[in-house]
């Protein structure tokens, strides 16, 4: 039995194990990395639509405008072009939440509010991100479960805004809190664990739980500001 050969052949696969171990990890970082710069333009994009009043942009068009480049994203998700489609998608993101900005500002301590909903959405984040990354639980088992309550969650939305119920709205945005958090983590034990190797699709999935969970706190925390004038 030739051992150099044996050995050198041994060798020869180690750099491929490192390879594969350090892909999760290279998907994670690029994630976070077009996440931030996502993150700023759409801030961007929303100053600017509260700065100017552009108006709201209405149902019909925020469903065609948001469901046309969540697709056009997944179309293009292996090149550069996807990579631009993002920006596209979190800046019409960000023109929709103009118009809730607006109003949220205009409360008594519209700033502080908007502050707060910040502050409470990276909570949330940082929380979730680390918990879905030590934890030896697996989360997969919470897809059809965040799938199917999004689905009631935006029924019910659409039901609390054709209909003026407060009530179904605070409800609605309290659940979209929940599964907003329970989003952050399965998506990002899904890179984690090398379920999610494209990290245009990853960056699409964290910004968009990200944005509603930070609208569903607004939401929130803007009406308890109102309800205590």
């Amino acid at each position: 039995m030739d051992t150099r050969y044996t050995r050198s052949t041994a060798l020869e696969h180690v750099p491929v194990r490192t390879e594969l171990a350090d892909a999760p990890r290279r998907v994670l970082r690029n994630t976070y990395m077009l996440l931030g710069l996502n993150l700023g333009f759409s801030g961007v994009i929303a100053a600017l639509a509260v700065t100017m009043a552009w108006p709201a942009p209405g149902v019909l068009l925020t469903l065609a405008g948001y469901f046309g480049l969540l697709f056009a994203v997944t179309r293009f998700r292996d090149s550069s072009t996807g990579v631009l489609l993002t920006f596209a998608l979190t800046g019409f993101m960000g023109y929709t939440l103009g118009p809730l900005l607006g109003s949220v500002l205009k409360l008594p301590g519209g700033s502080q509010i908007v502050m707060l909903a910040l502050g409470a959405t990276g909570a949330v984040f940082l929380a979730m991100s680390a918990w879905a990354t030590a934890t030896r639980r697996d989360l997969s088992g919470m897809s059809s479960f965040l799938f199917i309550g999004m689905i009631v969650a935006v029924l019910a939305g659409l039901g609390a805004m054709f209909f003026q119920l407060t009530a179904l709205s605070l409800a609605v945005s309290a659940a979209v809190v929940l599964l907003m958090a329970g989003m952050i983590a399965f998506e990002t034990q899904r890179i984690v664990r090398g379920g999610e190797t494209n990290y245009v699709m990853a960056t699409t999935g964290l910004f968009v739980s990200i944005f509603n969970l930070f609208t569903a706190l607004l939401q929130l925390f803007g009406f308890m500001g109102s309800s205590n004038d």
